[in-house]
């Protein structure tokens, strides 16, 4: 399965997931409105700690949603690169795994 379809079929979960939950759904989504718009920190930044923390907790549905965000957000593939060294540093050899499908999902989005 290519990175492309896995984010559509997370989008369609997160839809159904929706559907089910929608009070809860639309508090969650205002909630990350709200923390990518506010602050010091510019939206990318952002993005790269979200793509640090969904490394470490090994997600891989969030690593290709924070991955496309910050393909749209013009992160380069060095940037990329200390994100994931940085996040390979605090998880070793687990988080080297799921920053190697970061990478891969980073190229397929940009190749």
């Amino acid at each position: 399965m290519t990175w492309k379809n896995k984010l559509d079929e997370t989008r369609k979960g997160l839809r159904n997931l929706n559907g089910a939950i929608p009070d809860t759904a639309n508090a969650f989504g205002a909630m990350g409105k709200a923390v990518k718009s506010g602050g010091v920190l510019d939206f990318k930044t952002k993005e790269f700690v979200a793509l640090g923390i969904s490394i470490s907790i090994r997600c891989e549905p969030c690593i290709s949603l924070h991955v496309e965000a910050l393909v749209k957000a013009g992160a380069t593939r060095e940037e990329l690169g200390d994100v994931l060294a940085m996040s390979m540093q605090m998880g070793g050899g687990p988080a080297m795994m799921y920053a190697a499908k970061a990478l891969e999902c980073y190229d397929e989005l940009t190749g």
